[in-house]
């Protein structure tokens, strides 16, 4: 299984398959064993990855930098203003120069283009940290931390309320593939993206998974296995101002009255970071059901497998 990742790119989830996803969760449940009992795992000695970061981040960038330096290798960060791109170098000639120096690029960007460009110009593998688009990374992360808190996916439902963004498109991929019902609350005016949302009625079809967008908060969390919650004004998204999304969304918060409509045993999840009184309630991302910190966490251990798996 592991020669079929050597050299590949991570641009999206949708390049790969339910098979492929699943060894990446089982090389990071191996890695992550091995932090915790501190053994050594230095797999990635004398490798080098470049970092390029058009948008803000702390768990994104920290995770990796911190993960590279646990499989024995080296990390450079750098803004795009920092570069020669800030001065109007093409990318093409920006991503050969880094496929010269280094053994991967870990990006985040905003257009999903911009980074499909540079994997176009180089051999070496390139990772996506974030763009508009999906969060695949992320996803890994969340996935990890269900199977670790609910051992399985299949027949799961998830109750999903934020924005229609990013993370939003990787969950609705992820849980399709997975076998997941998927129950998002939408208000009017937010549609997700046709080309995401073909892909994963296609592969709910061959699932048995279920995907409802709906406008009643009941419907939505009703029996819920995982309540997910994301920022409504995240790094992207519909042209509304932060104050008008935030209104949309003003019904759909999760708090502890919606919790209960939930199984008992069901577990709070956030990529973060909150904003606690608008998309989720402080007592309930401090309660006893939130894994959004374990989500974290994982972030690195999925992020380290995936850096062990694709790097030639």
């Amino acid at each position: 299984m592991r020669d079929k990742f050597l050299g590949r790119d991570f641009l999206t989830v949708m390049d790969y398959t339910k098979e492929e996803v699943l060894f990446i969760l089982d090389v990071a449940s191996d890695l992550k064993r091995k932090w915790a009992m501190r053994e050594p795992h230095e797999i990635l000695k004398g490798r080098n990855y470049f970092l390029i970061f058009e948008k803000l981040s702390t768990r994104t960038r920290t995770s990796f930098q911190a993960g590279i330096a646990q499989l024995g290798a080296q990390s450079f960060f750098m803004r795009s203003e920092e570069t020669q791109m800030g001065r109007g170098e093409p990318v093409k000639d920006t991503a050969r120069v880094i496929d010269r120096f280094c053994d991967g690029l870990i990006m985040r960007t905003f257009g999903q283009e911009r980074l499909e460009e540079f994997a176009q110009y180089m051999e070496h593998p390139v990772i996506n940290a974030l763009t508009d688009l999906t969060h695949p990374c992320q996803l890994l992360a969340d996935f990890l931390t269900i199977r670790e808190k609910k051992g399985d996916f299949k027949g799961l439902k998830m109750a999903h309320s934020g924005d229609i963004w990013n993370v939003f498109h990787s969950l609705t991929i992820g849980c399709a593939m997975m076998g997941m019902d998927f129950f998002a609350a939408m208000p009017d005016g937010y549609e997700p993206n046709p080309d995401v949302l073909n892909k994963a009625n296609a592969l709910a079809q061959s699932s048995g998974a279920k995907i409802v967008f709906s406008k009643n908060m009941d419907e939505i969390m009703e029996g819920a296995d995982l309540v997910y919650a994301n920022t409504y004004h995240s790094m992207g998204g519909p042209e509304k101002s932060k104050e008008e999304r935030i209104e949309d969304f003003a019904a759909f918060q999760i708090n502890e009255k919606s919790m209960k409509k939930a199984k008992e045993d069901a577990i709070f999840m956030h990529p973060l970071p909150a904003y606690r009184g608008e998309e989720v309630t402080d007592e309930v991302i401090e309660g006893p059901q939130s894994v959004s910190f374990d989500q974290a966490e994982n972030r690195m251990h999925t992020e380290k497998a995936i850096l062990s798996l694709v790097t030639r």
